[in-house]
């Protein structure tokens, strides 16, 4: 079935749209993480071209910056293909995230602009009504993270600590159906959205450091 990217999609800080090599990255970025293209197969640009509804140019483009993030291989007269996941990446992408996310939390209480401070509010509200499906709550998750990287205003961070979120949760999609406690670790999210809209820095460094470790500690606890 034929799935067109929305080309109305979000504007960045500055309101000008994302180009279509970026529409054509997020749409296939997020097919990958929610395993939706699982981890091993193969990448057609021919295919994906037709889902998206996007010329070669911009899927091309997109596949070599998923390559640079290591969620897509480029072999030589082989072909593209989805990266493996080797859970015992899992220690190392903490490791790396418990530096920056805490660090990111800390940055987002600090340089939060008000039309921001709504933003998170407005994420904040939507644990008001519970999610019905795992779908939804890693929806938020990922909206909440990403909106946080947003406010630190440093596009070095956001890049690298978007990059590793991604590597992180395509394990965490892995491993969905064995984890009880999904709502449970999406709802570490109200404190730390609190803590950043106070501009409580410290708060929320302690908060989001507390939530990466816990997030391995989960994910560990179903293999």
């Amino acid at each position: 079935m034929t799935a067109h990217v929305n080309t109305s999609a979000r504007q960045d800080r500055h309101g000008t749209p994302p180009s279509l090599t970026d529409q054509a990255y997020e749409a296939i970025r997020d097919l990958i993480v929610t395993l939706q293209i699982r981890p091993g197969a193969p990448i057609s640009e021919e295919q994906l071209m037709r889902r998206l509804g996007l010329g070669r140019t911009p899927i091309h483009q997109a596949i070599k910056r998923l390559e640079s993030e290591r969620l897509v291989a480029i072999f030589p007269r082989r072909g593209t293909f989805a990266t493996e996941v080797n859970i015992t990446d899992l220690a190392l992408i903490t490791e790396v995230r418990l530096q920056l996310e805490g660090h990111a939390a800390y940055s987002a209480a600090k340089r939060r602009t008000r039309a921001e401070q709504e933003e998170l509010r407005r994420l904040l509200e939507e644990f008001d009504e519970p999610a019905t499906t795992d779908a939804d709550l890693m929806r938020l998750d990922t909206e909440v993270h990403r909106a946080i990287y947003r406010c630190t205003h440093n596009s070095y961070l956001e890049a690298t600590l978007g990059s590793y979120y991604n590597l992180a949760t395509r394990i965490w999609h892995l491993f969905l159906d064995r984890l009880p406690h999904v709502s449970e670790h999406i709802a570490q999210h109200r404190p730390l959205l609190e803590a950043i809209i106070a501009g409580d820095a410290d708060q929320a460094c302690d908060i989001a450091c507390t939530h990466v470790s816990q997030f391995e500690s989960t994910v560990r606890s179903a293999l």
